[in-house]
């Protein structure tokens, strides 16, 4: 997921958790969860069209480019991949990047939940990572970095 990672497992239920406790006026806030969404990855077939789209069109900077196959666009509290099928964990779907502490947890959380492991846990370059998808199909991709 270039460079910007997609990693500790735990409970999936965290903030409904949080909302349950608001909604029921308990005054103690429950534990977060252990995942964190930091970025939505897209398919492109044209990098460069797609960069000049968001970062032109909408105004977003960049972030980074990799070569002709990968670029992140600051979209706030989430990045935007930009990705062509080499780099697409899953090509022609929009796939969500969650950052967890334990990748290797998270795809058997995903297995034990009626989801699926499309490849990994595996380590790249820059991070452990699983591509997944969740009970109806949608594309995850759990990531935390690597030790430098």
């Amino acid at each position: 997921m270039g460079r910007q990672g997609m990693g500790a497992a735990g409970s999936l239920t965290g903030s409904h958790d949080r909302r349950t406790a608001r909604r029921s006026g308990q005054s103690k806030e429950a534990p977060l969860s252990d995942y964190d969404v930091r970025m939505v990855v897209l398919s492109t077939d044209d990098l460069d069209a797609s960069i000049r789209f968001y970062t032109e069109t909408l105004g977003m900077p960049l972030k980074f480019r990799d070569g002709t196959h990968f670029a992140a666009v600051d979209g706030g509290s989430v990045t935007i991949g930009l990705a062509t099928a080499l780099d697409h964990p899953m090509p022609g779907q929009v796939v969500v990047g969650i950052k967890t502490a334990d990748v290797d947890a998270a795809a058997q959380s995903v297995e034990a939940g009626d989801g699926g492991v499309v490849k990994g846990p595996y380590n790249d370059a820059h991070e452990r990572r699983a591509v997944a998808y969740d009970n109806k199909g949608n594309g995850l991709v759990f990531y935390s970095p690597l030790p430098r």
